[in-house]
C-alpha cells in the first residue's frame, strides 16, 4: 500500500509522512520540493501513480476562489488512477471548505473528512511565531474563544483515517478539549516558557500595514471572517475517531517549549 501526502512539507503533512514511515508503510511526499504543483495538472498523474491513498491537503487554503475545483478535479484524478480511500483536510464552519469537501466525495472515492480551524502550531511554527519570540503577540482579535486543535491530533486522525478501515464516510471535527480567547492562549505560552509574554489587540489595518503583503490579507480574513464565535465549541471528533480525548493547548505549549520552539 502506497499512500500520497499532499501538502508533505506543512504542519499536518509533515506528521503523516513521519507516522507512515514509522510504521513501516510506502510513503510518497508531494510538495512543491518534489515537484507537485496544484495548480499545474500535469504534475498530478506521476503523483498518484501506483498510490492507494491519497491526503489532500490543499495549499494556501480551501477557502480561497477555485479551490473546490481544484480539489474536486483532482479527486477525479485520483479515482481515474485507482485510489481506493481519500483523507480530506478541510475547515470548521467554512462554505467554501464545503463546497471543495462536496466535489471531492462527488469523484466517488471512500472519503474522510477531518475538518479543523485554528491549530496551535499557529504559534509555534506559523505566522504567529514572530510574535511570541518578540515577546507581544498583536493580532486583529476579540475576545471571542477558539478550541485550538493539535496538529499531533490532526495527523493521528489522519494516520487511521488513511490506514484503517471504518472511518469511510465520516466528518470528524477535529479541537482541543476547551476553547481559549487569543490572550488566554498567550498566557498559557508564557507560563510554559516562564518568559515575558503579552498579547496586543489591533485593528486589521493595522495588522495588514505591519504583516508581509503575502501574509496579510488572508490572515485579516481569518480573524475577521472566521473567528466570529461560529467554530467556538469544542466538539469530539477527536474521540470519535481515536478513542481517546484531544490534547489540550496547555500540553502544546509545555511540549513546544521542552522542545525549544520559542528558545
Amino acid at each position: 500500500m502506497t499512500t500520497l501526502i499532499t501538502g508533505a512539507t506543512g504542519k499536518t503533512g509533515t506528521r503523516i509522512v513521519e507516522r507512515l514511515t514509522a510504521a513501516g508503510l510506502a510513503v510518497r511526499p508531494a510538495s512543491r520540493a518534489t515537484g507537485f504543483d496544484w495548480d499545474d495538472h500535469s504534475t498530478w498523474a506521476p503523483a498518484l501513480a501506483g498510490v492507494d491513498a491519497a491526503y489532500i491537503a490543499y495549499y494556501p487554503d480551501l477557502a480561497i476562489p477555485g479551490a473546490a475545483e481544484t480539489v474536486g478535479d483532482f479527486a477525479v484524478a485520483a479515482a481515474a488512477a485507482g485510489v481506493r480511500r481519500i483523507v480530506l483536510l478541510s475547515g470548521r464552519g467554512e462554505p467554501e471548505a464545503l463546497r471543495a469537501e462536496r466535489a471531492v466525495a462527488a469523484a466517488g472515492v471512500p472519503l474522510t473528512i477531518v475538518r479543523c480551524s485554528w491549530f496551535a502550531q499557529n504559534f509555534s511554527e506559523s505566522f504567529m511565531l514572530d510574535g511570541v519570540l518578540s515577546g507581544e503577540v498583536a493580532l486583529p482579535a476579540d475576545d471571542t474563544p477558539e478550541p485550538f486543535v493539535d496538529a499531533e491530533d490532526i495527523a493521528d486522525v489522519a494516520f487511521a483515517a488513511l490506514t484503517q478501515d471504518g472511518h469511510a464516510g465520516e466528518s470528524y471535527e477535529l479541537t482541543g478539549p476547551r476553547a481559549l480567547r487569543m490572550d488566554e492562549a498567550v498566557a498559557e505560552i508564557a507560563s510554559a516558557t516562564g518568559k515575558p509574554l503579552t498579547f496586543t489587540r489591533i485593528t486589521p489595518a493595522a495588522y495588514s500595514e505591519a504583516a508581509p503583503p503575502e501574509l496579510a490579507e488572508f490572515v485579516v480574513f481569518l480573524f475577521t471572517e472566521l473567528l466570529d464565535g461560529r467554530n467556538a465549541e469544542p466538539q469530539d471528533g477527536v474521540r470519535r475517531a481515536l478513542g481517546r480525548a484531544p490534547r489540550d493547548f496547555g500540553e502544546f505549549a509545555r511540549r513546544a517549549a521542552a522542545a525549544g520552539a520559542w528558545a
